[in-house]
């Protein structure tokens, strides 16, 4: 992440009383027993999906198979359907950490991979031509592997490689294990961290250059939602460092106050 000097050609957005006041959990999706498959259901109708192009959709991912990935999945959708997220994100009892940090990798990046998905038609390289979030936060892309200089590329096309990236993470088996009782690498932490620090910063793009399409829409609520329970679970395990939030700090600290 780099910073710039306000330009005055970004359509900026100063997140402020309306998004916080939208930071309640969407009953839609949390308030009953409802399971994984019915949050996807809402969470792509809710922005459109049927009427769009689900070419630009990849597919979902699913939990690791060869470990506790399901049990651990059923405990999410269970906790998720009481509707506290903050009791939701915590460490079940008697569980593996990593093992909760792998499922949950997997279940944010399909939240993030939906999300961005239903605004591929306002996020377009002509209107984003650069990955920003707001006036002072430029974001360049580079693996360290295919590409190990960042480069200067549109919003539509970092995500592109973020997602990418992400997927090969997810199906590298010495990262995340498939094989029941293989070990984690110890290095899991910093892949995981590295994964939710980019994660995040599709939340600040979304925020900063199309929150105002999202309202027109009357998706505030959902995206804020989704959000929430992002920045709770990335808090609960100090994920993200401080300096990383500062595009969205003052809804992030909202969120972690309330």
């Amino acid at each position: 992440m780099r910073q710039r000097q306000p330009d005055g050609g970004n359509d900026s957005l100063a997140i402020g009383r309306l998004s916080i006041l939208c930071l309640c959990d969407d009953p839609l999706v949390f308030g009953s027993s409802r399971k994984r498959d019915t949050w996807d259901f809402v969470t792509m109708s809710l922005f459109g999906l049927g009427n769009r192009n689900q070419k630009t959709f990849r597919p979902k991912k699913s939990a690791p198979s060869g470990t506790k990935g399901a049990q651990l999945q059923k405990h999410i959708d269970a906790t998720l359907g009481s509707g506290n997220l903050r009791e939701a994100v915590k460490l079940p009892p008697g569980e593996d950490i990593n093992e909760w940090l792998a499922v949950n990798t997997v279940d944010f990046f399909n939240q993030v991979n939906i999300l961005f998905g239903t605004l591929t038609e306002f996020c377009t390289p002509n209107n984003c031509p650069t990955m920003t979030a707001g006036p002072k936060y430029e974001y360049r892309w580079a693996d360290g592997v295919t590409i190990k200089k960042p480069i200067e590329v549109s919003a539509p096309k970092y995500v592109e490689y973020l997602m990418d990236w992400i997927e090969s993470q997810l199906d590298d088996e010495t990262i995340f294990p498939q094989r029941l009782g293989a070990p984690f690498p110890p290095n899991f932490r910093d892949v995981v961290k590295t994964i939710f620090k980019r994660l995040f910063r599709v939340y600040a793009h979304i925020y900063h250059s199309h929150f105002q399409k999202i309202v027109s829409l009357k998706e505030e609520a959902h995206l804020n939602t989704c959000f929430k329970h992002f920045v709770l679970f990335t808090w609960e395990f100090r994920l993200i460092d401080k300096a990383e939030l500062a595009p969205l700090e003052d809804l992030v600290d909202s969120i972690i106050q309330l």
